[in-house]
């Protein structure tokens, strides 16, 4: 890659009189394409200017310079890595140029679903299908591109799979083809949390459910349906967004930055690898060796060797202190500073090693790591959550014509507290520091993450309870007897103003609450003088 030094992509065809910020211009027909991906990017390789784009496509849809430069390098391989043949892999880059608004409506999609699978608001995921295969009409002597989808989804699965079905038809029919997919999902329907959806492209259909926030813990995929009536079968995925479990799983949200491929080339490679400070919260996919040297310093550093055979097990696992990684020819392994709060499960271990030696399918292996897993979160998280629960006000003290009362503040000492008869020893056997396991938690920025959104669920249940109690209140007109004109439009207002927020952030609120303030409105406005009526409902 040393040849791309200084190189700067092409730029992306555009249409005339098309925006040069924002996503689409207003006439773009793209609403439900956009809901899925942002744009499809095509990189080759150019003798002159190293990695560049080819293409973009919708056209239209406008990447700042930094964005396409960032999507070049990341769409190739490290060039010490000699792949041959198709590889696939995925990026994340920072959004640059400031936030975009999208043509279609992310809040009902965020609302349905998990944390960890929201749409991201200031980055970018992009999926790669990268093929090099020797070419003698190529005057490099091979072949080199790669086919990019760019999407604001985590939907690894889905757009890895996407991607086998299409990059290689591309390869061979080029433009053509690439507009017919996109006008393909420019029919899908938008994603949906909790519903089985079938997304037909290139005469095959696949087919998807994506979790919902209120799905209920499985240790098994979800059951898929409605195979019946389709012709030709569909291609059904276990998961949108999880790949083998027996390789990865993330319980919680990640609240740090993460790059799932990193590059010297990469426009933040000098803010993350400055030692005039300490380690950034990050996690980088590397696969040049030049990091293990220039990052030795940083605490934590897996190095992943070669696939071992089936047969090759190691005898025992060992976490190894950094201060030994100081060489490129290190052994493969976990180097951490870090020390475990917790005792391994050495009974996990040996089902997972036994289950390597018998050739037990990794979907098996993957069932048994998920339930693992599972519990091992449950037992932590379901204290908090308790103590979370605790902090809610009670619901007899929230009345509808006062102020709803606070949320009490989270105290970690109060927390820590009740442990000693409400803790993850209840339902877990693993022994260990879980006090220090805790307190290292409300030092990460994980915890605040998962803070803000419970305490942000929590004051939207709390505004939908004082919503519900204004409108069961029977006595309204009594209420109304001995205040001021002041006072009732005030009433009036606030009303509004929380019909419109329960609204807009689909509190869970019954449509027949939503009917019955808006009657209330009415009535209370029908009472006042006619002036004040022209004022609070202008024609």
């Amino acid at each position: 890659m040393d040849a791309l030094s200084g190189a700067g992509p092409r730029r992306a065809r555009g249409r005339p009189g098309a925006r040069s910020s924002g996503v689409r211009a207003p006439a773009a027909p793209w609403a439900r394409f956009s809901a899925w991906l942002e744009c499809v990017c095509v990189v080759t390789f150019d003798l002159e200017l190293g990695q560049a784009l080819e293409l973009v496509y919708p056209s239209d849809f406008r990447l700042t310079d930094k964005e396409k430069s960032s999507i070049c390098y990341l769409s190739f391989p490290d060039s010490h890595s000699g792949c041959l043949g198709d590889t696939q892999f995925s990026f994340r880059i920072r959004q640059c140029g400031g936030q975009r608004s999208p043509w279609h409506d992310d809040r009902h999609y965020d609302t349905g679903a998990p944390v960890s699978l929201q749409r991201e608001p200031a980055h970018y995921f992009g999926y790669v299908y990268f093929r090099q295969v020797k070419d003698s009409s190529v005057k490099r002597g091979y072949f080199q591109k790669s086919l990019v989808l760019v999407s604001r989804l985590p939907f690894v699965r889905l757009f890895q799979a996407l991607l086998s079905l299409i990059a290689p038809e591309y390869f061979d029919k080029l433009a053509p083809c690439l507009e017919a997919v996109c006008n393909e999902i420019d029919q899908w329907p938008a994603p949906m949390p909790g519903q089985t959806l079938n997304l037909p492209v290139m005469g095959v259909i696949l087919q998807v459910r994506i979790p919902s926030r209120v799905d209920k813990p499985e240790s098994s995929a979800p059951k898929q349906c409605g195979h019946e009536n389709l012709l030709p079968a569909p291609v059904v995925l276990s998961s949108v967004h999880e790949l083998d479990l027996f390789s990865c799983l993330h319980p919680l949200k990640f609240c740090c930055d993460y790059r799932p491929y990193f590059t010297i080339h990469d426009s933040e490679f000098r803010e993350f690898t400055t030692r005039t400070q300490a380690p950034p919260n990050v996690v980088l996919g590397v696969t040049n060796p030049f990091f293990i040297k220039m990052l030795q310093h940083w605490p934590h550093i897996l190095r992943v060797g070669e696939p071992r055979m089936s047969g090759d097990l190691p005898k025992q696992v060992k976490l190894k202190k950094p201060s030994r990684l100081k060489t490129l020819d290190t052994k493969p392994g976990l180097y951490t500073a870090y020390t475990a709060h917790l005792h391994r499960d050495k009974a996990l271990l040996k089902r997972l090693l036994k289950g390597l030696q018998k050739k037990r399918p990794s979907d098996m292996q993957t069932a048994l790591l998920r339930r693992h897993l599972l519990e091992l979160t449950q037992s932590f998280i379901i204290p908090l959550e308790h103590y979370m629960t605790s902090l809610m006000p009670l619901q007899k003290s929230i009345m509808p014509w006062k102020t709803p009362p606070q949320i009490r503040p989270f105290r970690q000492d109060d927390f820590l507290c009740s442990l000693e008869h409400a803790g993850p020893q209840l339902t877990c056997i693993l022994k260990g520091d879980w006090l220090g396991l805790y307190r290292r938690f409300f030092k990460s920025p994980h915890f605040d993450g998962w803070y803000r959104q419970r305490h942000k669920e929590m004051v939207q249940k709390l505004e939908a309870l004082h919503l519900e109690a204004i409108c069961e209140a029977q006595n309204i007109e009594a209420w109304m007897k001995d205040k001021s004109e002041v006072e009732i439009v005030d009433l009036v207002l606030k009303l509004r103003e929380k019909l419109v927020w329960a609204q807009g952030h689909q509190l869970p609120v019954k449509e027949a609450t939503l009917q019955r303030a808006q009657l209330y409105i009415e009535t209370i406005i029908g009472s006042l003088p006619k002036d004040l009526q022209a004022v609070l409902c202008p024609p």
